[in-house]
């Protein structure tokens, strides 16, 4: 209600209302100024509203106050219950999992004023999950209730949650989530084979490496837990057999790792185990994770091809045999129970195969046409063998046959040489290796010989070296060959392989005459090149003489430029020579050269010489008169030091500014004064050197030295 004081209550007031909700949420009454509320308020849509009312005069509609602003709040009542505003939930917990195991935390929502009443005061409860799973009120954290819950009995739990404001009072507002709660596998189960013996029947013509046969271990767990490796256990007949394990199904697949012979071996029994791989420690108490059985199998006999005594067959036979001499034989047996004969003949595939027969019922080789080893070196070829009582069962082998080599081809020069002499060589010079090739099959350790021929050995050109090596060289015999007089050589070689019967050839070298320099490098061998210079054109000497011209008159300017540059430099360097480095390589004389800078006046300040002309640099011809200030007597070093400093900034003829001048000052002002027999007012005979021994330890050997001198003085008079 709103009232003005200056409202008589005699209709002379009217009241207005704007701000929030005025007129759709709020209306006034413009007489009385009571305010009423024309629909229902929400406190979870607007909490609060600001308004402004004002008294005006009815008949000027001036205000008769100004315009005052309220807010009007709305007061909330328990109208929301509690929501799950992330429901429903989907949990898993780890099964075998002790009491109190965290699982998951809900968390419900109430749209009341927290801050008003208990309205959104929530608290928490189960009422479908029990007893395997509790809530905490206050939170809302749902924990295991029950120890040990195994997940092979049961897996999928739901749990009904919920939640209620007022604090669970009675008449408070409640809502509900769901939570879908797994059990998660651990390794908790060994493997179990379902049965102790796993009985097999094995066909005797199954292949290596095939698999025979499968067997299971059943282990309830899940994904990883459930892994199982089978090992078959050493010591019983097993070393024909290997198992691997199936990763799809778990299986132990047993395959072949030998082939199996009924007539040798009917049966085998051996054992399998079978173990998981991700074992859990917190389980070791339950017992070993492993199982163990027992595999029997029979081997079943099958009507088998049958079988060569050997893999392989290799055989040898020389070239240019007679056709039908046998080379070889292959044999076969039917090792089944009723033996049967065997039948033999080559498998054709190409026209290679009819260089050689066999045998039907013996099985031996022979040669059909002639062989040559330098045509083929080896054939190739398989030779089938049947039973006669059921052909359709063959069996295979591979026969090799190598054709040993009859020496019938003489050795050869390997590749043709283009051989050359310098003009210049020496004799005994090596000008070129040889190797030779024999078309022959060579046995291990042939050897081949190398010499000239008779009618070449008794010229004084060329000689063959062999080198026992089955290489040779080519020397020289002359000092020097000439182009002009012969340009080729023709050098024959012979040369001898060390089969039986012996084969020999003569190969004729060819040797040519080159021009070289004085190392040996070749710069022509053609003779043309030695009259090149007579027939060269008037056009090219112009030009070849062009060409020196030129390369003399640049050397000309270049050496011009060299001495224009050097002169130029000295008369710079004369000019300032502070701005130059000058080097002095002259050779001091030592400690009795004196004439070159005045070292007493170094040693000793008080003997001032006059300044001495340098030796060891050049004098300007403009030259100022050393100055030098008065030294007095007894001066501090720095004062001397600060006086030759001076003294070189003034004196043009000092040394350049990257020379060093070092002063050597021995002081005054000693206890002891000078050491020195220099400048001594006394003689050696006037000289007490008692005062040596109070000096200390250090001046003690030189006490008793010219103590010892003192007292063996037959002169002095005590």
């Amino acid at each position: 209600k709103l009232h003005s004081d200056l409202d008589k209550g005699v209709g002379t007031v009217k009241y207005t209302l704007s701000g929030d909700g005025a007129g759709t949420v709020f209306t006034i009454d413009e007489t009385t100024g009571d305010i009423h509320a024309i629909r229902s308020l929400d406190r979870e849509e607007k909490p609060f509203y600001t308004l402004r009312a004002q008294a005006v005069d009815v008949d000027t509609k001036k205000p008769l106050e100004p315009e005052s602003e309220f807010i009007i709040k709305v007061q909330d009542i328990n109208d929301n219950e509690p929501k799950f505003l992330d429901g429903p939930y989907v949990a898993s917990v780890p099964e075998m999992s002790p009491v109190g195991a965290y699982v998951l935390q809900v968390k419900a929502t109430d749209a009341d004023d927290p801050t008003y009443g208990n309205s959104a005061r929530v608290v928490y409860s189960i009422l479908q999950g029990q007893p395997y799973f509790s809530i905490d009120p206050k939170t809302g954290v749902i924990r295991t209730a029950l120890p040990n819950m195994d997940r092979e009995v049961k897996e999928q739990y739901q749990v009904l949650i919920q939640a209620k404001d007022m604090g669970g009072q009675l008449g408070g507002l409640a809502g509900t989530t769901t939570v879908n709660i797994t059990l998660t596998d651990v390794n908790d189960n060994p493997p179990r084979f379902p049965k102790s013996i796993f009985h097999l029947k094995v066909p005797e013509s199954s292949h290596v490496g095939s698999a025979i046969g499968r067997i299971r271990a059943v282990d309830p767990d899940f994904g990883k837990n459930a892994e199982i490796e089978y090992n078959i256990v050493p010591g019983d007949g097993g070393n024909l057999f290997d198992i691997t394990t199936d990763e799809n199904t778990q299986e132990g697949v047993i395959k072949l790792k030998k082939s199996l012979d009924f007539e040798t071996k009917k049966a085998y029994t051996f054992k399998v185990e079978a173990s998981n791989l991700h074992l859990d420690h917190r389980f070791h108490s339950v017992g070993p994770f492993k199982d163990t059985a027992t595999v029997k199998i029979n081997v079943l006999d099958m009507d088998e091809p049958p079988v060569f005594s050997k893999p392989m067959y290799t055989m040898e036979v020389y070239e240019d045999t007679p056709v039908g001499t046998i080379i070889g034989a292959v044999t076969a047996q039917d090792l089944d129970a009723g033996s049967s004969s065997v039948r033999y003949f080559i498998d054709w595939k190409n026209d290679v195969d009819s260089y050689f027969t066999i045998d039907a019922t013996e099985g031996t080789i022979a040669t059909n046409e002639l062989l040559d080893r330098e045509s083929t070196a080896q054939y190739n070829f398989s030779i089938i063998a049947s039973k006669v009582s059921n052909p359709l069962l063959t069996s295979k082998v591979n026969v090799i046959i190598n054709v040993l080599d009859v020496n019938e081809f003489p050795p050869e020069i390997s590749v043709p040489y283009e051989t050359s002499v310098c003009e210049n060589a020496k004799p005994g010079q090596v000008i070129q290796t040889v190797t030779a090739a024999d078309k022959d099959l060579s046995p291990a350790g042939q050897r081949f010989s190398f010499r000239l021929s008779a009618e070449a050995s008794n010229k004084p050109n060329f000689t063959v070296h062999d080198y026992r090596n089955n290489t040779a060289g080519i020397e020289t015999r002359r000092n020097g060959y000439s182009r002009r007089q012969q340009e080729l050589y023709f050098l024959p070689v012979v040369i001898e392989d060390s089969s039986y019967p012996v084969q020999s050839s003569t190969n004729t070298m060819t040797i040519r005459v080159c021009r070289c320099d004085s190392d040996g490098t070749i710069l022509s061998c053609n003779v043309e090149a030695i009259f090149l210079p007579v027939g060269l054109s008037t056009g090219a000497l112009i030009a070849i003489l062009l060409c020196i011209v030129i390369l003399l008159v640049i050397v000309v300017l270049y050496v011009a430029l060299r001495r224009q540059k050097k002169k130029d430099t000295l008369m710079t360097s004369k000019e300032d020579i502070r701005d130059n480095v000058i080097h002095y390589d002259d050779e001091g004389g030592g400690e009795e050269d004196t004439q070159a800078f005045d070292i007493g006046a170094l040693r000793n300040p008080k003997v001032i010489e006059d300044n001495k002309m340098r030796r060891d640099i050049k004098p300007d011809s403009l030259r100022f008169p050393r100055q030098r200030p008065p030294v007095e007597d007894n001066t501090d070093i720095r004062d001397f030091i600060n006086q030759r400093l001076q003294e070189n900034d003034v004196d043009p003829t000092a040394p350049p500014y990257d020379s060093l001048a070092t002063y050597a000052y021995e002081g005054n002002g000693s206890v002891a004064e000078s050491l020195s027999s220099i400048d001594s007012l006394t003689t050696e005979a006037d000289q007490d050197y008692d005062y040596l021994s109070d000096w200390g330890p250090r001046f003690k050997i030189l006490a008793d030295m010219f103590g010892e001198e003192e007292s063996y003085n037959p002169d002095k008079v005590t």
